[in-house]
């Protein structure tokens, strides 16, 4: 059953997602035999099923994504999806983030997390980290590939939004800080910002 509802909505999520979008435009990379902590800003419902059909269509990886408590609980068929939830404001909260990092100690896993925390607009100047993505990187063994992704939406001449995601693999130092890697992702945010608007033009 578990399977069926599984393979259903992943079925579904691809035909909302070309039905409703005219293109998903993403680059490249060359993922290592490792798990994948996939850090990306956050800006719409869309979100977490569009990273979910770049997974199944190109980095194919086991999905996991955070969410929160109340989208886990309204929204039944994201438990068959990969999801699991952030219980905030409880002693649970630390048993998820624990949950996420021991996923990241399994190579074929892939953990999506929104740093943000919670949906901001898509013409943020830059992204925030709350101390979660710290807890979640501490409960691993630290040997896995980061991978951030920059995403924007545009309409340009079509009728349709695109999705644009830019997608960079960013290798950690041997000190790292929650600052150090906000700073990284910020740093490949504005340089897609800036990609993105000469797209545009």
């Amino acid at each position: 059953m578990k399977l069926l509802v599984r393979k259903f909505f992943s079925w579904y999520i691809s035909y909302i997602l070309n039905k409703d979008f005219k293109t998903i435009h993403f680059n490249q990379v060359t993922l290592q035999d490792t798990a994948v902590l996939l850090l990306a800003n956050h800006f719409s419902w869309w979100d977490g099923f569009l990273y979910f059909h770049i997974n199944k269509i190109y980095l194919k990886k086991k999905f996991h994504v955070m969410v929160s408590e109340e989208n886990y609980r309204n929204v039944w068929f994201l438990k068959y999806l990969g999801a699991f939830p952030v219980y905030a404001g409880s002693r649970k909260v630390i048993e998820s983030l624990q949950e996420a990092g021991s996923l990241l100690n399994k190579p074929e896993n892939l953990v999506l997390v929104f740093p943000q925390g919670k949906l901001y607009s898509n013409q943020v100047p830059s992204v925030e980290f709350e101390k979660g993505v710290s807890a979640i990187i501490n409960s691993s063994e630290k040997k896995f590939q980061y991978l951030f992704a920059a995403t924007f939406v545009d309409y340009f001449e079509k009728r349709k939004p695109s999705f644009y995601c830019y997608l960079k693999l960013w290798q950690s130092q041997e000190y790292l800080s929650l600052q150090l890697i906000k700073k990284a992702y910020n740093n490949h945010y504005e340089h897609s910002r800036q990609l993105h608007s000469r797209h545009a033009v």
